[in-house]
């Protein structure tokens, strides 16, 4: 992108020219906020002659980041020296290097992932002896809360309640922050009070830090809690030049602390600070447009402002009433094969939800359908066992206080180390941490060291010896230590381990050639402070994920499903006006992810924990405002209660009302009883039963058993 004030428009020019003060942009979805940001980074730099190192940009995830600094680099010299990063990476930035002078920390620190955390929450309620799996769900819940708050521990106790003892609570809490600060560690919500610690007790830190940035952008103001909005506040008190650019009708992240009341705090903190609005959409058409805003002026806690564009045309999205789960699926997967064959590519269209508990029938139909996809919003590449023990292994090269890491791969491979033994290492070393104690010459003589010794001889070899590339050290780390040999069944579990790790090994070597200069501290930093949806959109397959996890992208195609009472909105917030208005901020988020088609389904009847019930259309649809423009109802054969007169339903055959064209593409009149078949996924099955229409065969497969799939969609192959 290159830097042109013409492609703004007059409300973003306006906002953009305001350089001095405070500024509040409250910025409608898709209006075309980042181009606005990377512009006024630009206009600073070229116009006002504002030195790049003096300018601190931050974004809310890995992938902004990545983009606005891709833009910025295209609009300007030395964009580099831009500091553009999210909040967590800053907060990183700024504990690297003076992380010491709180005292029992060094900058060797390692960033605890959520799971690191939960095993440590696990060890303190142990030494605790709080025993109750309960308290441990709910110590989580609050630990958590109490973090975001900004409270003080005296003051979160004082005004917060729960089942247990808020002082139980917060005895753990003292504990395992104990716990952290002897690991030399910090978990993600540390990242952020631990800065704000540092600036208080450090003042001439703070001072060089708002000294230096004379202008500040924050982006995703909306999305801020308390503490990170007063490392805002904090950073500028110096200059005072925020360009905060928000949306409130976007927040959706209050479950973790996101507070969008910041927007209205922001007017009361910088009372003369200058309000713009951009309400011209860049992304969605007009009929998309429409149903977001007759959902979203539905909630009272906004700002007053209406999407609008200036594009002609595009469809009426499109609302199904699908019998049950696997109809719906069926419904978004021929529409997906429509989208393909006119044009579409697969990560062009995405399949949202409110709840990942969905995802399992999309993903059976998109399997059996051939049809590239993948879910977001679950299993994460970094959190799997094999990768979370090589990790292990790294870390305690750099942090040698990192017990929580050590113990996780002392005994892996076996070396028929457990909790005992570590319990009397722990008691030999008193204060020190495994590492330091095993490392001590004195350990050779003590009983313990024939446990130890051969990963003590490893763990000196490799940290004295010369590497001339960090993918070079990784994998010398993984030869020595035996990590692949670890795996060595042959079954496929074992052997997709084995990938694994070579796929870790990979990213290594890809980090390595963007940045030359770092260390394996910094990879580490980096993998631990990436996410699973920093990909989103880039894997030429279909995206099955929450809406939570895909804000602030965009397709071309969207489906939203699930789309009932106690799904989409989720049943909790039924008691409680603030999630109901959360939950309609999350149905505009998904709306307006849509660039050109939305297709949005329920099911009549669908099973879900357990047991199988008959859904209630979501109070959302009626609030979309299709019902008089969507296509009129098609008679179906299913129950009566499909037959709803208020609801335009589609039935299955309407998915192929050009069934001339089916027949073209795909001859189903092909296929017979009793005929044996091969699919890609399942291999070889005969068909046992089709449907008078011919559309619908029933399959059974030799290792998969019997599969209902629609003839004219499945990949089948005759044999």
């Amino acid at each position: 992108m290159n830097y042109d004030l013409n492609s703004l428009n007059e409300e973003q020019l306006k906002a953009l020219k305001e350089t001095e003060g405070a500024v509040l942009v409250t910025a409608g979805a898709g209006s075309g906020k980042t181009r606005l940001l990377t512009h006024r980074i630009a206009y600073l730099i070229k116009e006002k002659r504002v030195n790049p190192y003096n300018i601190l940009a931050i974004t809310f995830t890995n992938k902004a980041t990545r983009e606005m600094q891709e833009r910025v680099a295209q609009m300007v010299e030395n964009a580099d020296r831009v500091w553009i990063s999210t909040f967590h990476s800053m907060c990183v930035r700024i504990l690297r290097m003076d992380i010491y002078r709180l005292g029992s920390y060094n900058k060797n620190f390692t960033i605890f992932s959520e799971s690191d955390s939960e095993k440590a929450v696990k060890k303190v309620l142990e030494e605790l002896n709080f025993k109750d799996e309960k308290f441990k769900k709910v110590f989580i819940s609050q630990l958590s809360n109490y973090k975001n708050s900004g409270q003080s521990l005296e003051g979160y106790l004082a005004t917060h309640d729960c089942e247990f003892n808020m002082n139980d609570i917060g005895k753990a809490i003292l504990h395992y922050q104990a716990y952290l600060k002897k690991n030399n560690a910090l978990d993600f919500d540390d990242l952020l009070l631990k800065t704000i610690e540092l600036f208080k007790s450090c003042p001439d830190v703070l001072e060089y830090y708002s000294n230096r940035f004379e202008y500040i952008l924050v982006d995703e103001f909306q999305d801020t809690n308390s503490v990170q909005y007063n490392l805002v506040k904090m950073l500028a008190s110096e200059h005072g030049n925020v360009f905060a650019v928000g949306d409130e009708d976007q927040c959706i992240y209050s479950w973790r602390g996101a507070n969008f009341q910041n927007i209205f705090n922001f007017r009361r903190d910088f009372p003369n600070a200058k309000v713009f609005k951009l309400e011209r959409n860049y992304r969605s058409s007009a009929p998309i447009l429409q149903v977001a805003n007759n959902v979203i002026k539905n909630n009272s806690s906004r700002l007053e402002k209406n999407l609008w564009t200036d594009k002609s045309g595009g469809e009426e999205p499109v609302l199904y009433n699908a019998y049950d789960e696997r109809d719906e699926a069926i419904f978004v997967a021929s529409n997906i094969e429509k989208l393909i064959k006119n044009g579409y590519k697969y990560d062009d269209i995405a399949v949202l939800m409110r709840i990942n508990a969905l995802s399992r029938s999309f993903e059976e139909a998109f399997l059996s359908y051939n049809i590239p996809h993948r879910i977001y919003g679950g299993f994460k590449f970094y959190e799997r066992s094999e990768i979370r023990n090589l990790i292990g292994y790294l870390r305690i090269f750099v942090n040698k206080k990192d017990d929580v890491s050590f113990a996780r791969i002392i005994n892996f491979p076996k070396r028929g180390i457990g909790e005992g033994t570590l319990a009397k290492l722990e008691e030999l070393g008193g204060e020190k941490s495994f590492i330091e104690t095993i490392l001590e010459p004195s350990f050779k003589d003590h009983g313990l060291y024939k446990k130890f010794g051969e990963f003590v001889e490893v763990y000196k070899e490799l940290s004295s010896a010369t590497y001339s590339a960090l993918s070079e050290f990784v994998s010398a780390v993984i030869e020595k230590f035996k990590l692949k040999i670890a795996y060595n069944s042959l079954e496929e579990e074992d052997l997709n381990r084995i990938l694994n790790i070579e796929q870790f090994v990979s990213s290594v070597k890809e980090f390595e050639v963007l940045n030359p200069e770092a260390d394996l501290g910094q990879f580490l930093e980096m993998i631990t402070l990436s996410s699973d949806t920093d990909q989103i959109g880039e894997e030429g397959a279909v995206t099955i994920a929450t809406v939570h996890s895909v804000k602030g992208l965009e397709f071309k195609a969207v489906f939203i499903v699930g789309l009932e009472e106690g799904v989409f909105p989720i049943s909790r917030a039924f008691n409680s006006s603030g999630e109901l208005e959360e939950e309609r901020r999350l149905m505009y988020v998904a709306i307006t992810r849509a660039e050109e088609k939305l297709f949005l389904s329920h099911c009549s009847k669908r099973y879900l924990y357990s047991s199988s019930q008959y859904q209630m259309p979501s109070r959302f649809i009626r609030e979309l405002g299709l019902l008089s423009t969507a296509k009129k109802i098609v008679k179906t054969e299913k129950k009566d209660f499909l037959k709803e007169k208020t609801l335009p339903i589609f039935s299955r055959e309407s998915l192929f009302d050009d069934k001339k064209t089916q027949k073209e593409e795909k001859d189903v009149s092909v296929y017979k009883i009793g005929q044996k078949v091969s699919h890609p996924r399942y291999g070889e099955g005969e068909i046992v039963y089709i449907s008078e229409d011919g559309l619908v065969g029933d399959i059974v497969f030799q290792d998969f058993g019997k599969k209902s799939l629609m003839l004219n969609l499945a990949p089948l192959e005759i044999l």
